[in-house]
């Protein structure tokens, strides 16, 4: 009895000792044909990319945030506009969405990214004159390039926008943090800026997707612009940064004409860039209620802000079309501050 009792064990210890070698050749045939489950090679910051939705976002609650956050971004005014289903909603005042300015989502460098930019805040924003957090940039642009109304701080749109950018702002390589922070350089010219020589230019590069009238385009009245429009009623109000001829150059030279353009490789030259921005700002738009509370030091104001007061004499022309050179030179000799915008 004791022998069967001992051969019983012996096979049943033959059979474990197989199953693990099977169960061993099985996991090493898993990992040979898919290495990545153990090991993540390093992406040098040269051929890093930002974070895609579709190929790099998992599953989970806060992967649902993102996602949320990134349909916000995208269709804008069917979340958190005119096209949004509850009134209450309707927070935005116009039909732009967040990535007609943050081209990509906010993954295109020179356009004003998302990549990287939840590591800067808190930060010191001039316009309110204090410390500001993510959250209080995000109304900024409601209240301005949106033309519309701040969101609940505590809100699930607030948390889901925060939570895209933030997720958008991990493992950014430290080599590749300046390409995604703010807009490309403009050496400015000596000139003012043109509306006129800016209105061919406009024609030449522009005209053909935002239109003769600056309307843009778009499938119909219950869908997002496939094209901003760039003046009247249904755009950025005139106390948004866009509005700024400087930062507009900025903005089009690294990005305009759209697919075409990029930070590395611009179209336009600075001063096509320089005189087209002046051409799109001199239309009417909508107007920001209250933007003399704007940068309660009047000294920190930009110099291409066009609407007053300001710490100086120069006319409100001057302001908004330059030349820029005369304005900076004297907030540097007066008040010893350098400005670039």
């Amino acid at each position: 009895m004791d022998k069967v009792k001992l051969i019983d064990q012996v096979i049943k210890a033959i059979y474990a000792v197989f199953a693990l070698v099977i169960v061993s050749f099985l996991f090493l045939v898993l990992i040979w044909t898919n290495p990545e489950l153990v090991y993540s090679p390093r992406v040098s910051p040269a051929d890093w990319q930002p974070r895609s939705i579709q190929a790099d976002l998992g599953k989970g609650p806060r992967e649902s945030l993102v996602r949320l956050g990134h349909e916000i971004i995208i269709e804008t005014s069917k979340h958190i506009g005119p096209l949004a289903p509850e009134i209450e909603s309707r927070l935005a005042g116009n039909n732009l969405s967040c990535q007609s300015c943050h081209l990509d989502a906010g993954r295109k460098s020179g356009s004003a990214s998302f990549v990287g930019v939840a590591n800067r805040f808190p930060q010191f924003r001039g316009r309110e004159n204090k410390m500001g957090s993510l959250n209080e940039r995000v109304n900024g642009c409601m209240e301005r390039s949106m033309d519309g109304k701040p969101l609940p701080e505590g809100g699930l749109e607030m948390q889901a926008i925060v939570a895209y950018m933030e997720w958008l702002s991990e493992d950014v390589p430290a080599e590749r943090e300046a390409e995604f922070k703010g807009f490309a350089k403009v050496e400015l010219p000596t000139e003012a800026a043109d509306p006129i020589k800016g209105r061919a230019i406009y024609t030449k590069h522009c005209q053909s997707c935002h239109m003769e009238d600056g309307q843009g385009q778009r499938p119909s009245e219950t869908d997002k612009y496939i094209y901003p429009p760039l003046w009247g009623n249904d755009t950025y109000n005139h106390g948004a940064g866009m509005h700024r001829v400087i930062t507009a150059a900025q903005f089009i030279k690294g990005n305009m004409p759209y697919l075409q353009a990029t930070l590395e490789k611009p179209v336009l030259t600075d001063k096509e860039a320089y005189h087209v921005a002046a051409f799109i700002n001199s239309f009417e738009r909508p107007q920001k209620p209250n933007p003399e509370v704007d940068f309660p030091d009047k000294k920190l104001k930009p110099v291409s802000t066009p609407y007053g007061p300001w710490e100086d004499q120069f006319s409100q022309k001057q302001h908004k079309y330059g030349p820029f050179q005369p304005i900076m030179e004297f907030y540097q000799k007066e008040y010893g501050i350098k400005k670039s915008k």
